[in-house]
């Protein structure tokens, strides 16, 4: 016996058995698209990425390469997982923020079950191409690691730093740089900084292998208030030449790669393109870091916030944005409070996932009157109810710059309006960000006392923020783990002068030299405070040592000119006096320099 249906009872099962698109098409009466209309909408979303070469793991630049994954294409186009874009549309004021719109996720779904259909080859859009694979054009410059890393077929993550040097004899102004992964199918994401100085260099070639394991040295950062980073999709388009940043011959370009194995050995070789300009910079951002580095989350906490603000002391635009954190967040949330109290939301993420991180560059910069306090709450899941969460039984956790760890940083570049501004801008948040980086070092710590490094590089920042029995404390915690180390020997008297146990520091300096002979600025350092001291023989001795070592030790130079003037030598305090003037020191040393020329001259 047939069954009787009911018209609406009808309708509901031809709509249970047809797709949305299906039902979508059948009302409008209208054909499915072909590739012809399918493939403006792919080159546009899709391809930047999925082309050979490119960041993702196949490419999808031919209909019968999009034909063979259409339906994982639809799939993850319309859970919105694909293109990678975390931020809630709703804010809408990005560059580059393009989210596939109802009408074209509608399109894809009705090709795909439609069969796909190619429709007249002759007709359909060409692919995009790009400049030997730059999506910015053939760079200026490409610096590449010189020998391929291979990462081994281990199942655990492997975090490995690189120190490229850049190959430049002047002074270059950077508009921007584009970052391959040389292996896509590993390279999860690149941590960029600029090291002025030769620390990360010797790390690197301390180690055999290309790179080296451990952290980035403090002297590797961000330059003149720029961000610099990788993730699969991410191509930060150039900044106008009057905020390009200045990139110093003898600089190296430093690389913190996060790889996942595939399961195979597989060789690693990224590269990165500069892009110059021909002008120097006539504006130079400041970058403001909020978050927190005393985060110690619960195992089992399921709703666990971290908070930070800060209020602006001048006017000020907002350029771009770029939120960080680890596995466990869930959602990250920034907003600004206008003097006159209304709240305007600039940065919301209700999924975070740590694979898709990125640098959110506003279309129109956002202006911020002094008195604007900018805030950010990131809340993190550290349950086993969180999928992402890499613990399966949940520990405690801690703040820390591995991946097991946790992080929660929401970073601004802010532009102020004059230089007078932007220099107490800059001051006012580095000095906020270098107490949160105590905070972090400290954290560090607790999970690994004996890591001399860390002891090190938390009492650096100790004493630039004026607390040398804070430094003296971690200086101490390095000599007893390394009692033959002229340097900790040398860092510990130098703090503890600081901190005005002078004598001690003395004795301190006086083993740094007895370890190591050819210590040159130990030899300064100690001749300095022997001078301050009054015991000016043995000063002069200290000091003759260390130009004699280091002929370009300029502090050195102004300290024996000074005691050989109090000696009452006057023609060898004139000879050092010009020495340190030929290296040209800074300008406040200069003037003490040539006022002591002058009244040694007038004393003759």
């Amino acid at each position: 016996m047939m069954p009787r249906w009911s018209l609406v009872g009808l309708f509901a099962l031809l709509t249970a058995m047809w797709s949305p698109a299906d039902v979508r098409a059948a009302q409008a009466g209208a054909e499915p698209p072909t590739w012809v209309e399918v493939a403006p909408i792919v080159f546009e979303a899709c391809t930047p990425c999925h082309r050979p070469g490119g960041p993702g793991p196949f490419s999808l630049t031919t209909y019968r390469e999009v034909r063979q994954r259409a339906r994982q294409v639809v799939q993850v186009t319309r859970s919105r997982f694909m293109p990678p874009w975390k931020v809630d549309p709703a804010i809408g004021h990005f560059a580059d923020q393009r989210p596939l719109s109802a009408g074209e996720l509608d399109r894809l779904e009705a090709w795909v079950t439609a069969g796909t259909p190619e429709g007249d080859p002759a007709a359909a859009p060409r692919p995009p191409t790009f400049a030997d694979g730059w999506l910015l054009g053939t760079p200026d410059l490409i610096v590449t690691l010189p020998e391929a890393f291979v990462l081994n077929a281990d199942p655990s993550d492997t975090f490995r730093i690189f120190a490229l040097p850049v190959p430049i004899r002047e002074r270059r102004y950077v508009r921007g740089i584009e970052f391959h992964p040389g292996n896509p199918r590993v390279v999860h994401h690149a941590n960029i900084r600029v090291d002025r100085t030769p620390t990360s260099r010797r790390l690197d070639a301390a180690d055999p292998l290309p790179g080296y394991d451990g952290l980035m040295p403090r002297t590797a950062e961000y330059p003149d208030g720029h961000f610099l980073g990788w993730t699969p999709g991410q191509v930060a388009p150039l900044v106008s030449p009057d905020l390009a940043w200045t990139l110093e011959p003898g600089s190296d370009l430093v690389v913190q790669l996060h790889m996942q194995p595939s399961g195979a050995i597989e060789d690693v070789r990224p590269a990165i393109g500069l892009y110059f300009s021909e002008t120097p910079p006539t504006r130079t951002p400041t970058i403001l870091r909020l978050g927190s580095q005393g985060i110690d989350m619960a195992p089992g906490d399921a709703v666990y916030t971290i908070r930070d603000t800060y209020t602006l002391p001048v006017d000020a635009d907002i350029l771009a944005i770029q939120p960080h954190a680890h596995y466990r967040a869930t959602e990250i949330i920034g907003e600004a409070t206008f003097p006159d109290g209304r709240t305007q939301r600039v940065m919301h993420i209700t999924d975070w996932d740590f694979r898709w991180q990125h640098v959110y560059r506003l279309i129109t910069p956002l202006s911020l009157p002094r008195g604007t306090r900018l805030s950010m709450a990131f809340t993190y899941n550290n349950s086993s109810g969180n999928p992402r969460n890499p613990d399966l039984t949940p520990t405690r956790v801690l703040w820390g710059q591995r991946s097991r760890d946790e992080m929660g940083d929401l970073w601004f570049q802010l532009l102020a309006r004059s230089d007078t501004d932007r220099a107490r801008l800059t001051s006012e948040i580095t000095t906020k960000m270098v107490a949160e980086d105590i905070i972090g070092y400290e954290t560090m710590l607790t999970v690994t006392p004996d890591d001399v490094e860390l002891h090190d590089d938390v009492a650096v920042l100790y004493l630039d923020m004026g607390r040398p029995l804070d430094a003296v404390r971690h200086f101490r915690a390095s000599v007893a783990r390394r009692p033959a180390a002229a340097p900790a020997h040398y860092n510990l008297g130098t703090a503890l002068t600081m901190a005005g146990q002078v004598d001690e520091g003395v004795r301190e300096l006086e083993r740094a030299v007895e370890l190591d002979p050819q210590y040159g600025v130990a030899y300064g350092n100690l001749g300095s405070v022997l001078l301050q001291q009054g015991r000016i023989p043995q000063a002069i001795a200290r000091l003759e040592k260390a130009v004699a070592l280091s002929p370009g030790n300029v502090e050195a130079l102004n300290s024996l000119s000074a005691a050989y003037a109090v000696a009452g030598d006057t023609p060898r305090a004139l000879d050092a006096i010009d020495k340190a003037l030929t290296l040209k020191p800074p300008a406040a040393m200069q003037r003490v320099l040539r006022q002591r020329r002058d009244l040694l001259t007038r004393q003759r």
